[in-house]
């Protein structure tokens, strides 16, 4: 065990509430999912090159940095993609596969991202969880473990998912036009993502729209997921959420309907499908929103609510949309109050009683 000071902590490990000077082993360390390294930067870059800190603040970062981060996958469209390597030990190299602090051997790069930086390992994070004991345990990300076993209760509150034809189709934009719409008409809104690699921005961004509650996968132990941990994710997150007797629930698929990261797993499942009272699909032109109405509907039996994204940034989009797939369609960023008024109609949610007067 050695004595460590550490420059900046990624946001994949903002449940544990690392500080700056940590205890850390280099020796026995599990090349496992979730696992809390310490890394020391070795290159620059000029592109791609931030770090989401714990506090949801974005760091630059720089050859020598000394960075607290966790082992994980990615399998990104327009990202890196890695593994976790089948072992780890100090002094290896491994790459940092996203702005999350997701660590682990990337496969592919993106030319637009730059080659990822790469990191050397200087041990595992131990925690000493037991009072007066200067026993350590390997950290590992999350509030709690996933319970696979997770029954669904929505407890009647209605829901709203945010689907995506593959990721950057503004998703997250929607999510939050939704919610500020919401909001302003006085409905109380929790969030959270369901499914992606692990990286807090967007519920963030949902939050400071108006959300009072947001969840998301990290805070159960999964860095990156996939279609075996994606119902049960959904699950455990809609039920948790549903307790705090909001108005409404807000969600988002991270990804697309077709990937590695476990969103046609959610939708394949009877009861989650039951349980979803408004799907908005974000796609990014008008060919792929006509796919991914046309998967919804025959494949997982979900008619859309409302289609948005890229491909209704103007008139023409939307009138496509419109008439060829018999959706409305709206934008988020042009016209996120007629958006969240969209979906709002479609929870058919009963009138709020009048404010008295004062």
């Amino acid at each position: 065990m050695k004595s460590v000071v550490v420059d900046k902590i990624a946001s994949v490990t903002q449940a544990l509430g690392l500080k700056h000077d940590l205890r850390i082993a280099e020796e026995d360390i599990q090349a496992e999912e979730g696992v809390v390294l310490v890394v020391e930067i070795l290159t620059n870059k000029s592109t791609y090159n931030t770090l989401e800190l714990t506090s949801g603040r974005m760091a630059k970062v720089v050859r020598g940095d000394i960075v607290v981060g966790a082992l994980g996958t990615r399998k990104a469209l327009f990202g890196y993609s890695g593994h976790v390597p089948e072992t780890v030990k100090a002094g290896d190299i491994i790459q940092m596969l996203n702005i999350g602090g997701v660590l682990g051997v990337c496969d592919s790069a993106n030319p637009d991202k730059g080659k990822p930086f790469d990191c050397r390992v200087l041990g595992v994070v131990l925690q000493f969880p037991f009072l007066g004991e200067r026993i350590g345990v390997p950290a590992r990300v999350g509030k709690r473990k996933l319970d696979y076993a997770a029954v669904l209760d929505t407890q009647g509150v209605p829901v709203v998912a945010l689907a995506g034809t593959c990721m950057e189709a503004g998703k997250t934009a929607a999510a939050c036009a939704i919610v500020s719409r919401m909001r302003h008409r006085g409905l109380v809104v929790d969030v959270f993502k369901a499914t992606g690699v692990s990286l807090r921005r967007d519920i963030l961004a949902m939050e400071d729209s108006g959300a009072r509650n947001s969840l998301i996968f990290t805070d159960l132990g999964v860095v990156t997921t996939t279609g075996k941990t994606g119902p049960a994710l959904t699950r455990s997150m809609l039920t948790e959420l549903a307790a705090k007797k909001p108005d409404v629930i807000v969600f988002e698929l991270g990804d697309g309907l077709i990937g590695t990261y476990g969103v046609d797993s959610i939708l394949n499942c009877d009861d989650i499908r039951s349980s979803l009272t408004s799907v908005v699909l974000s796609a990014n032109d008008p060919v792929a929103a006509w796919g991914g109405v046309k998967l919804l509907r025959e494949r997982f039996h979900i008619e859309p609510s409302v289609v948005t994204g890229p491909a209704t940034d103007n008139a023409v989009g939307v009138a496509i949309i419109e008439e060829q797939m018999n959706v409305r369609a709206c934008n988020a960023i042009s016209d996120g109050a007629k958006l969240g008024d969209l979906v709002i109609q479609s929870l058919k949610l009963p009138a709020k009683p009048a404010a008295e007067p004062a």
